[in-house]
């Protein structure tokens, strides 16, 4: 039997960004199974960027490079942080995903990947509809580019639906917090310690799959 994880998030979650490697490490194993469950932690946030949010986030991601190496660029602090009045919402991130991973669940993984790099790697702009509909095309998402600006109901259905499931998931294992790692053992689904995100898929693997 495949070991089958179910990965909580949010595409605006710096934290998140910091476990994309093991994330990625772990997905490339064989007879590993990951679901990817966006909670919609930060959509309709209504919150807008200022000079304390920004020097809040700032501090923030720069304890996540330290602890996981990932990189936060100026870029990433000139064009997205520093824009009084911009919008932090993962809400177009969110619907995103979810219109890739309708035309092909394989893809939503490593667009989430592109995502997170091009916010804090290229300093592009995620949090419009717009903007991340002309990244998906770049990417070669036409489809669901167009969903996205134009969503049907399939569409609004399975947002809610895995939202919905993914607080479900996060309540029950009494935790709020992003990201979070459950894995499905003979007991049913079991939350993993965060900081195994932060190490390594073999470390991750050994404590998933003790017994």
């Amino acid at each position: 039997m495949p070991t089958e994880f179910a990965y909580l998030f949010d595409p605006l979650c710096g934290w998140c960004y910091g476990a994309a490697p093991v994330v990625h490490q772990l997905a490339q194993r064989p007879g590993v199974q990951i679901t990817l469950h966006p909670t919609g932690l930060f959509s309709g946030s209504g919150r807008t960027m200022d000079a304390q949010f920004a020097a809040y986030a700032w501090s923030n991601d720069q304890r996540i490079q330290q602890l996981t190496g990932q990189a936060f660029s100026d870029a990433y602090r000139a064009q997205v942080l520093n824009r009084p009045g911009s919008a932090f919402d993962s809400t177009a991130t969110t619907w995103a995903l979810t219109a890739v991973g309708l035309e092909d669940p394989s893809a939503e993984l490593p667009v989430l990947e592109q995502l997170q790099q091009a916010r804090y790697l290229h300093g592009q702009d995620t949090c419009t509809s717009e903007a991340v509909a002309t990244l998906l095309r770049t990417w070669g998402h036409a489809q669901a580019a167009q969903r996205l600006l134009d969503p049907d109901e399939a569409l609004v259905l399975a947002v809610r639906s895995r939202t919905q499931k993914a607080r479900q998931l996060l309540n029950a294992r009494r935790t709020d917090g992003v990201p979070a790692l459950v894995v499905r053992d003979s007991a049913g689904w079991r939350l993993l310690p965060r900081t195994l995100l932060y190490g390594t898929a073999n470390q991750l693997l050994a404590q998933a799959t003790a017994a």
